[in-house]
């Protein structure tokens, strides 16, 4: 589903952040991304996601090079990705339930046919009791919640989590974690960055480790 061969970036004259990055992310895949902070994880979820472009190397995204990908297609593409960044990037003018409902409006959903969804999602991560709420008056956890639900609602055939854990207690980080596992089992294929050794030691999978801009990968 996505290919990075011999992938390098630096921002204008600077060395670079990341050297010589080879990696495959399969179907119905599982893998943890790690390092210590600094090591370019955040930067490798954006290239992941195409917001980012590979200084040198080739990185292809359901089989298409990010390289020659048109501005146009890149809507379209983004739509079969899940993202869960550590800014969250909510819409404060809208309530929880509206976020987490916004890529079935955008794809021209009737609310009739998503609405049990959503609601479900939202009891599934703790917030079932806050559907009218504003992102501004929410906790950092629970706006990562939030975004974790957003990310997950559409049932994406890729799943790029960032520290998606980082800011909830053990038993929600479990609760998730099971969640990000049940959506992997339905089809989606998973890449979280995390720090949490813990976390990724309740699961068999791949780990990518980042040190210095480079990647080491585990089975």
């Amino acid at each position: 589903m996505i290919k990075f061969e011999n992938v390098g970036l630096r921002y204008g004259m600077g060395p670079e952040v990341l050297r010589d990055v080879s990696f495959h992310v399969p179907k119905q895949s599982f893998q943890f991304l790690t390092g210590p902070s600094g090591a370019g994880k955040t930067t490798l979820l954006r290239l992941l996601f195409m917001s980012l472009r590979p200084t040198r190397g080739l990185i292809t995204v359901f089989d298409k090079d990010i390289a020659t990908i048109e501005v146009s297609e890149l809507p379209l593409l983004r739509r079969r990705i899940g993202v869960v960044f550590q800014d969250f990037r909510l819409l404060d003018h809208m309530t929880i339930y509206e976020n987490v409902a916004l890529p079935l409006r955008v794809r021209g959903r009737e609310e009739a046919g998503y609405r049990s969804d959503v609601l479900e999602l939202l009891k599934w991560v703790g917030l079932g009791d806050r559907l009218h709420a504003l992102p501004p008056v929410l906790s950092g956890g629970e706006k990562q919640r939030v975004a974790i639900a957003r990310a997950l609602i559409d049932q994406p055939e890729i799943l790029l989590a960032d520290e998606p854990t980082g800011n909830v207690d053990t038993p929600m980080a479990k609760r998730l974690l099971r969640l990000f596992l049940e959506l992997n089992r339905l089809g989606t294929a998973v890449v979280i960055a995390t720090h949490d050794l813990g976390l990724m030691d309740q699961v068999e999978a791949r780990r990518m480790i980042l040190s210095e801009g480079q990647l080491e990968i585990y089975e």
